[in-house]
């Protein structure tokens, strides 16, 4: 979980320092929606964030897929490089 916790953090830092608005997720009403969501210029993007090892759950991925329905930028991130080239292609 440390690796997690680390990776959360470093994702924060470069959301925030390109302007994004970021809310870590600790606890919702429904189950197994992303960790971080991050806000900027009227677009919202959900990342599950993953040890490098680390697998989303059948939920995780289910939630995943629902917000990718509606339109949003939603993934699993597992590297720091792993998000940058997710943000560079959909971002």
């Amino acid at each position: 979980m440390a690796a997690e916790s680390k990776l959360q953090s470093k994702i924060i830092k470069l959301l925030e320092s390109d302007g994004w608005l970021v809310i870590k997720t600790i606890q919702l009403s429904k189950n197994g929606y992303p960790d971080i969501f991050a806000f900027r210029a009227g677009k919202t993007i959900f990342i599950e964030v993953k040890s490098p090892t680390g697998k989303a759950t059948e939920l995780q991925k289910y939630r995943i897929e629902q917000l990718q329905s509606q339109g949003f930028t939603a993934f699993v991130c597992n590297s720091l490089d792993h998000f940058k080239l997710t943000m560079l292609n959909n971002c």
